[in-house]
């Protein structure tokens, strides 16, 4: 089976999604069966996706 992983940077934050479907209540189904049997990872650290990607602009911007 398949790892489901959702992504902070993909979507709006738990509390948001209330103003993102406009009704709490679905909003709140929906997180209870995304997270059902699920374990939730909350990482506060730098993105390396973003962190290397600045650095291929940044390598892209010098070469011209």
């Amino acid at each position: 089976m398949a790892a489901e992983i959702l992504k902070k940077e993909h979507v709006p934050a738990p509390d948001e999604w209330g103003q993102v479907f406009g009704d709490e209540v679905l909003a709140t189904a929906i997180l209870d069966r995304l997270l059902h049997h699920r374990d939730v990872v909350s990482m506060n650290s730098p993105s390396y996706r973003l962190k290397n990607r600045l650095a291929a602009i940044e390598r892209d911007t010098n070469v011209a």
